[in-house]
């Protein structure tokens, strides 16, 4: 994404600590609290380690440091309301990751 951006716009590429750290400036997750935001925190560090593919799938929620709070499921539905909150809230980071 960021090579594509430099060539064809002249930007300059940002590595992914960049994009979650401009991401922790705003105001994008002001929503969630406690847990949730925990959870979008370490989505985030895992993100910024590993890539977008790190985090683009409930079955991400497995591993440590996720499976303290529960299991996918029990995060999904107790922690963020449900299938769709949780997706939109993946979906929101992915946007804000992005956006230029």
């Amino acid at each position: 994404f960021d090579l594509v951006l430099h060539v064809a716009y002249g930007k300059k590429p940002l590595a992914r600590s960049e994009r979650v750290q401009k991401i922790k400036e705003g105001d994008y997750f002001a929503k969630y609290e406690g847990k949730a935001r925990e959870i979008i925190d370490l989505l985030l560090a895992k993100y910024a380690d590993e890539g977008i593919t790190a985090i683009d799938d409930i079955g991400d929620l497995v591993v440590s440091p996720f499976s303290e709070y529960g299991s996918p499921i029990e995060i999904v539905n107790t922690i963020f309301g449900g299938r769709e909150s949780y997706l939109e809230a993946i979906n929101i980071i992915q946007e804000q990751l992005y956006t230029e």
